[in-house]
């Protein structure tokens, strides 16, 4: 089940889809067993990239930091 459509957001703020992918893994390690938690939380970075409030490589690193 899907709960949140984050790879249109993502397109949208042109994340390469090797970063996305990154992104991913790394927010999966927070939240393993939780897919609506998981996405959610790909989704608020995707949004904040688009907004121009994060750059893709700064949520990767804060991801790393976590």
């Amino acid at each position: 089940m899907r709960y949140f459509d984050f790879e249109t957001i993502a397109r949208k703020a042109e994340i390469p889809e090797e970063q996305l992918k990154k992104l991913c893994e790394l927010v999966r390690q927070d939240f393993p067993g939780d897919q609506m938690m998981y996405e959610l939380h790909v989704l608020r970075a995707c949004l904040a990239i688009l907004e121009g409030r994060l750059t893709v490589e700064q949520a990767i690193r804060v991801q790393k930091a976590a």
